[in-house]
């Protein structure tokens, strides 16, 4: 675990490290995926299950889905960014992620201090968002629409070298 990291977070154990790593895979398009995972890694189906759900809980692991194309399904993602009064950033980062759309939320060493991505079904739907920020923080949301995308396959192993034949 890092030095920085929340003392309420668990370390993942050796198995938990290696459920991470295979499902960055991906998981199988079937009937029963976790089965499937559980056979790979001499898991059952159940274990995956309560293995993930635990991860998810404790905050180990923040989020466990897929990844679309939302624009081919009429949607939009966008980049905003807030800048935020130090004293005022954590309640403004509280509300912010409050809100359905927000995908994930940063801090940056910037003027820009907050940085944002907003997901919605739809540009309205995005605009509504965008609304709601300026309406619960009182600041302006400046909006990055992405012109073009590009696709990093940035995998970082949870389980290193140095944990192989590790408990």
């Amino acid at each position: 675990m890092p030095p920085d990291a929340p003392a309420d977070i668990a370390a993942p154990d050796r198995v938990d490290r290696r459920l991470i790593d295979h499902l960055h895979g991906g998981l199988p398009l079937s009937d029963r995926p976790f089965a499937e995972v559980g056979r790979a890694l001499g898991l059952s189906e159940t274990e995956v299950i309560e293995r993930l759900r635990r991860m998810l809980a404790l905050g180990t692991l923040t989020r466990l889905g897929p990844l679309f194309q939302i624009e081919r399904a009429g949607g939009v993602f966008l980049l905003a960014a807030l800048e935020v009064p130090d004293p005022d950033f954590e309640r403004v980062a509280a509300l912010v992620n409050s809100l359905p759309e927000v995908a994930h939320n940063y801090r940056r060493e910037h003027r820009l201090n907050m940085w944002f991505v907003i997901a919605a079904e739809s540009p309205d739907a995005a605009q509504r968002a965008i609304g709601r920020v300026t309406a619960l923080s009182g600041l302006p949301v400046l909006v990055f629409p992405k012109e073009r995308e590009y696709f990093v396959g940035l995998r970082l192993p949870a389980e290193t070298q140095s944990d192989h034949g590790a408990e």
